[in-house]
Protein backbone atom coordinates (compact mmCIF):
# COMPACT_ATOMS: atom_id res chain seq x y z
CA UNK A 1 0.00 0.00 0.00
CA UNK A 2 1.46 3.82 -0.83
CA UNK A 3 1.70 6.07 1.24
CA UNK A 4 0.81 9.31 0.05
CA UNK A 5 3.22 12.37 -0.06
CA UNK A 6 3.65 14.29 2.49
CA UNK A 7 1.51 11.74 5.16
CA UNK A 8 3.36 11.40 8.71
CA UNK A 9 2.01 7.80 9.60
CA UNK A 10 4.03 5.17 7.97
CA UNK A 11 1.94 2.31 6.14
CA UNK A 12 0.36 -0.06 8.78
CA UNK A 13 1.89 -3.55 9.86
CA UNK A 14 0.42 -6.41 8.45
CA UNK A 15 0.14 -9.19 11.20
CA UNK A 16 1.26 -12.84 10.44
CA UNK A 17 0.59 -16.43 12.13
CA UNK A 18 2.84 -17.71 14.53
CA UNK A 19 3.70 -20.58 12.30
CA UNK A 20 5.12 -18.02 9.88
CA UNK A 21 6.40 -15.62 12.15
CA UNK A 22 8.56 -18.39 14.20
CA UNK A 23 9.49 -19.92 10.40
CA UNK A 24 10.80 -16.29 9.22
CA UNK A 25 12.90 -16.19 12.69
CA UNK A 26 14.33 -19.23 11.83
CA UNK A 27 15.40 -17.99 8.34
CA UNK A 28 17.28 -15.72 10.47
CA UNK A 29 18.87 -17.82 12.77
CA UNK A 30 20.49 -19.55 9.46
CA UNK A 31 21.56 -16.50 8.05
CA UNK A 32 23.09 -15.49 11.14
CA UNK A 33 24.04 -17.77 13.09
CA UNK A 34 26.81 -15.52 14.93
CA UNK A 35 24.50 -13.03 15.91
CA UNK A 36 25.60 -11.67 19.31
CA UNK A 37 25.75 -8.47 21.92
CA UNK A 38 27.99 -6.26 20.02
CA UNK A 39 28.94 -4.03 23.01
CA UNK A 40 32.84 -4.94 24.06
CA UNK A 41 32.82 -6.39 27.62
CA UNK A 42 34.70 -8.91 29.46
CA UNK A 43 31.73 -9.62 32.67
CA UNK A 44 28.78 -8.50 33.65
CA UNK A 45 30.09 -5.23 35.04
CA UNK A 46 31.41 -4.33 31.65
CA UNK A 47 28.11 -5.06 30.24
CA UNK A 48 26.08 -2.96 32.14
CA UNK A 49 28.41 0.27 31.96
CA UNK A 50 28.67 -0.35 28.36
CA UNK A 51 24.84 -1.03 27.69
CA UNK A 52 24.10 2.55 29.71
CA UNK A 53 26.28 4.20 27.81
CA UNK A 54 24.81 2.84 24.32
CA UNK A 55 22.19 4.97 25.04
CA UNK A 56 21.47 7.58 22.05
CA UNK A 57 25.10 6.20 21.02
CA UNK A 58 25.49 3.45 18.54
CA UNK A 59 27.45 0.13 19.69
CA UNK A 60 30.87 1.57 17.90
CA UNK A 61 30.84 4.34 18.81
CA UNK A 62 30.57 2.75 22.81
CA UNK A 63 33.36 0.34 21.70
CA UNK A 64 35.73 3.44 21.30
CA UNK A 65 35.68 5.09 25.01
CA UNK A 66 35.10 1.58 26.78
CA UNK A 67 38.71 0.30 26.27
CA UNK A 68 40.24 3.62 28.05
CA UNK A 69 37.53 3.50 30.31
CA UNK A 70 37.56 -0.02 31.99
CA UNK A 71 41.44 -0.02 31.97
CA UNK A 72 41.08 3.31 34.43
CA UNK A 73 38.17 1.61 35.99
CA UNK A 74 37.96 -2.35 35.86
CA UNK A 75 35.28 -2.75 38.65
CA UNK A 76 32.64 -1.14 40.44
CA UNK A 77 34.78 -0.22 43.64
CA UNK A 78 37.36 1.95 41.61
CA UNK A 79 34.67 3.66 39.61
CA UNK A 80 32.44 4.64 42.52
CA UNK A 81 35.23 6.33 43.67
CA UNK A 82 36.13 8.20 40.42
CA UNK A 83 36.11 11.85 39.90
CA UNK A 84 32.76 12.96 37.63
CA UNK A 85 35.31 15.22 35.61
CA UNK A 86 38.03 12.31 34.89
CA UNK A 87 34.74 10.54 33.69
CA UNK A 88 33.33 12.96 31.76
CA UNK A 89 36.55 13.09 30.01
CA UNK A 90 36.97 9.22 29.06
CA UNK A 91 33.40 9.67 27.62
CA UNK A 92 33.16 12.66 25.91
CA UNK A 93 33.34 11.32 22.40
CA UNK A 94 29.38 10.18 23.32
CA UNK A 95 26.25 12.39 23.41
CA UNK A 96 24.94 13.40 26.61
CA UNK A 97 28.54 12.47 28.05
CA UNK A 98 27.75 14.37 31.49
CA UNK A 99 24.71 12.31 32.31
CA UNK A 100 26.39 9.61 31.09
CA UNK A 101 29.02 9.63 33.42
CA UNK A 102 26.93 10.84 36.80
CA UNK A 103 24.94 7.40 36.03
CA UNK A 104 27.57 4.60 35.78
CA UNK A 105 29.19 6.52 38.66
CA UNK A 106 25.98 6.54 40.86
CA UNK A 107 25.69 2.56 39.18
CA UNK A 108 29.27 1.77 40.73
CA UNK A 109 28.49 3.26 44.35
CA UNK A 110 24.80 1.52 44.04
CA UNK A 111 26.11 -2.18 43.20
CA UNK A 112 29.33 -1.28 46.09
CA UNK A 113 26.67 -0.14 48.79
CA UNK A 114 24.22 -2.87 48.29
CA UNK A 115 25.20 -5.86 46.03
CA UNK A 116 28.78 -6.43 47.08
CA UNK A 117 30.24 -4.95 44.01
CA UNK A 118 28.51 -7.13 42.42
CA UNK A 119 25.83 -6.78 39.17
CA UNK A 120 22.50 -8.87 40.59
CA UNK A 121 20.77 -11.44 38.53
CA UNK A 122 17.27 -9.88 39.15
CA UNK A 123 15.35 -7.77 37.30
CA UNK A 124 14.12 -5.78 40.42
CA UNK A 125 17.07 -4.96 41.70
CA UNK A 126 18.61 -4.26 38.53
CA UNK A 127 16.09 -1.92 36.81
CA UNK A 128 16.59 0.54 40.59
CA UNK A 129 20.14 1.08 39.68
CA UNK A 130 21.18 4.60 38.06
CA UNK A 131 20.77 4.59 34.34
CA UNK A 132 18.90 1.24 34.31
CA UNK A 133 16.00 0.58 32.72
CA UNK A 134 14.01 -2.75 31.47
CA UNK A 135 15.67 -2.81 28.31
CA UNK A 136 19.25 -2.61 29.97
CA UNK A 137 18.34 -5.22 32.42
CA UNK A 138 17.38 -7.84 29.88
CA UNK A 139 20.23 -7.25 28.12
CA UNK A 140 22.41 -7.85 31.26
CA UNK A 141 20.43 -10.67 32.30
CA UNK A 142 20.33 -12.34 28.83
CA UNK A 143 23.81 -11.89 27.74
CA UNK A 144 25.51 -12.52 30.65
CA UNK A 145 23.75 -14.48 33.24
CA UNK A 146 21.56 -16.63 30.48
CA UNK A 147 18.21 -15.71 32.23
CA UNK A 148 16.20 -12.98 30.05
CA UNK A 149 12.93 -12.04 31.98
CA UNK A 150 11.90 -10.50 28.68
CA UNK A 151 12.85 -9.30 25.43
CA UNK A 152 15.09 -6.41 24.23
CA UNK A 153 13.23 -4.12 22.15
CA UNK A 154 15.51 -1.32 20.62
CA UNK A 155 15.04 0.63 17.24
CA UNK A 156 16.04 -2.44 15.14
CA UNK A 157 13.75 -4.55 17.08
CA UNK A 158 10.66 -2.74 16.83
CA UNK A 159 11.11 -1.91 13.43
CA UNK A 160 11.35 -5.52 12.06
CA UNK A 161 9.23 -6.97 13.85
CA UNK A 162 6.68 -4.43 12.62
CA UNK A 163 8.11 -5.10 9.31
CA UNK A 164 8.12 -9.11 9.61
CA UNK A 165 4.30 -8.75 11.06
CA UNK A 166 5.25 -10.37 14.43
CA UNK A 167 3.37 -6.84 15.99
CA UNK A 168 1.22 -4.00 15.08
CA UNK A 169 2.60 -1.94 18.26
CA UNK A 170 4.25 1.14 18.44
CA UNK A 171 5.02 0.71 22.07
CA UNK A 172 8.25 -1.03 23.31
CA UNK A 173 6.69 -2.68 25.86
CA UNK A 174 4.09 -3.62 23.74
CA UNK A 175 5.87 -4.95 21.15
CA UNK A 176 7.71 -7.06 23.68
CA UNK A 177 4.93 -8.37 25.08
CA UNK A 178 3.95 -9.59 21.74
CA UNK A 179 7.17 -11.20 21.62
CA UNK A 180 6.94 -12.83 24.27
CA UNK A 181 3.74 -14.76 23.30
CA UNK A 182 5.06 -15.49 19.85
CA UNK A 183 8.41 -17.46 20.73
CA UNK A 184 9.16 -19.41 23.54
CA UNK A 185 11.02 -18.12 26.81
CA UNK A 186 14.70 -19.87 25.38
CA UNK A 187 14.70 -17.56 22.25
CA UNK A 188 13.96 -14.62 24.13
CA UNK A 189 17.59 -13.55 24.17
CA UNK A 190 18.80 -14.58 20.73
CA UNK A 191 15.77 -13.16 19.24
CA UNK A 192 16.96 -10.11 19.90
CA UNK A 193 20.35 -10.19 18.71
CA UNK A 194 19.03 -11.75 15.66
CA UNK A 195 17.07 -8.91 14.69
CA UNK A 196 19.14 -6.37 15.47
CA UNK A 197 21.65 -8.02 12.90
CA UNK A 198 19.65 -8.20 10.33
CA UNK A 199 18.72 -4.64 10.79
CA UNK A 200 22.36 -3.67 10.90
CA UNK A 201 23.07 -5.74 7.97
CA UNK A 202 19.95 -5.51 5.51
CA UNK A 203 16.87 -4.53 6.89
CA UNK A 204 17.82 -0.73 7.08
CA UNK A 205 15.50 1.99 7.93
CA UNK A 206 15.79 4.18 4.72
CA UNK A 207 16.72 1.37 1.98
CA UNK A 208 16.04 -2.28 3.17
CA UNK A 209 17.03 -4.51 0.78
CA UNK A 210 14.14 -6.82 0.04
CA UNK A 211 15.89 -8.86 -3.14
CA UNK A 212 18.18 -10.18 -1.21
CA UNK A 213 16.32 -10.80 2.38
CA UNK A 214 16.49 -14.22 3.19
CA UNK A 215 13.07 -14.22 4.56
CA UNK A 216 11.33 -12.08 2.05
CA UNK A 217 9.08 -14.91 1.20
CA UNK A 218 7.44 -14.82 4.44
CA UNK A 219 7.64 -10.99 5.12
CA UNK A 220 4.72 -9.24 4.62
CA UNK A 221 6.23 -6.22 4.06
CA UNK A 222 8.47 -7.35 1.34
CA UNK A 223 9.40 -4.48 -1.31
CA UNK A 224 7.78 -2.06 0.54
CA UNK A 225 9.21 -2.57 3.88
CA UNK A 226 10.66 1.33 4.04
CA UNK A 227 7.08 2.33 4.36
CA UNK A 228 6.96 0.18 7.53
CA UNK A 229 8.26 0.59 11.15
CA UNK A 230 9.79 4.40 10.16
CA UNK A 231 9.74 7.07 12.79
CA UNK A 232 8.53 10.38 11.02
CA UNK A 233 11.26 12.89 11.30
CA UNK A 234 11.21 16.33 12.29
CA UNK A 235 10.63 18.01 8.75
CA UNK A 236 8.43 15.19 7.99
CA UNK A 237 6.13 16.12 10.43
CA UNK A 238 6.61 19.96 9.96
CA UNK A 239 4.96 19.05 6.72
CA UNK A 240 2.26 17.40 7.71
CA UNK A 241 0.91 19.68 9.60
CA UNK A 242 1.10 22.68 7.94
CA UNK A 243 -1.49 23.99 5.56
CA UNK A 244 -0.96 23.31 1.98
CA UNK A 245 -0.05 26.65 0.36
CA UNK A 246 -3.45 28.38 -2.12
CA UNK A 247 -2.16 29.11 -6.10
CA UNK A 248 -1.92 32.15 -6.88
CA UNK A 249 -3.91 33.79 -9.17
CA UNK A 250 -3.37 34.33 -12.67
CA UNK A 251 -3.08 38.53 -13.27
CA UNK A 252 -5.06 39.71 -15.22
CA UNK A 253 -4.32 41.64 -18.36
CA UNK A 254 -2.16 44.84 -17.22
CA UNK A 255 -1.80 43.21 -13.46
CA UNK A 256 1.15 42.53 -12.40
CA UNK A 257 3.05 42.53 -15.58
CA UNK A 258 5.35 45.35 -17.48
CA UNK A 259 4.09 46.08 -21.03
CA UNK A 260 7.11 44.77 -23.76
CA UNK A 261 8.24 47.80 -26.18
CA UNK A 262 5.85 48.17 -28.62
CA UNK A 263 3.11 47.62 -26.38
CA UNK A 264 3.32 51.10 -25.06
CA UNK A 265 1.26 53.84 -25.88
CA UNK A 266 1.47 55.44 -29.25
CA UNK A 267 4.28 52.84 -30.55
CA UNK A 268 2.13 50.79 -32.73
CA UNK A 269 0.70 47.34 -32.94
CA UNK A 270 1.77 44.67 -30.05
CA UNK A 271 4.27 42.82 -31.19
CA UNK A 272 5.31 38.95 -31.54
CA UNK A 273 5.97 38.66 -27.82
CA UNK A 274 3.19 40.33 -26.78
CA UNK A 275 1.49 38.08 -28.62
CA UNK A 276 3.19 34.78 -26.99
CA UNK A 277 3.60 36.49 -23.54
CA UNK A 278 -0.57 37.28 -23.20
CA UNK A 279 -3.56 35.43 -23.68
CA UNK A 280 -5.95 36.62 -26.17
CA UNK A 281 -8.78 35.41 -27.70
CA UNK A 282 -8.68 33.66 -30.93
CA UNK A 283 -10.51 36.53 -32.97
CA UNK A 284 -8.94 39.40 -31.51
CA UNK A 285 -5.11 37.47 -32.12
CA UNK A 286 -6.07 36.99 -35.88
CA UNK A 287 -7.14 40.70 -36.44
CA UNK A 288 -4.00 41.49 -34.34
CA UNK A 289 -1.76 39.71 -36.80
CA UNK A 290 -4.06 40.69 -39.82
CA UNK A 291 -3.39 44.10 -39.09
CA UNK A 292 0.51 43.86 -38.42
CA UNK A 293 1.20 42.10 -41.43
CA UNK A 294 -0.97 44.64 -43.62
CA UNK A 295 1.36 47.08 -42.21
CA UNK A 296 4.23 45.34 -43.03
CA UNK A 297 3.68 44.61 -46.30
Amino acid sequence: MPVKKGALATAAARLVEGAVARKAFRGLRRAYPDAHCELDHDGAFQLIVATVLSAQSTDVGVNRVTPELFRRWPDAASLARAAQEDVEQALNRLGMFRQKARNIIGLAQRLVAEHSGQVPARLDALVELPGVGRKTANVVLGVAFGRPEGVVVDTHVQRLSQRLGFTACDSPVDIERDLMRLFPKRDWDILSHTLIFHGRRLCTARKPACAICPVRTHCPSAFHAEQVGRKPTRSMASRANQPKPKPKPKPKWGEGTTPAKNERPGKGAPGKKALQREPLGKKTASRVRKGALARSA
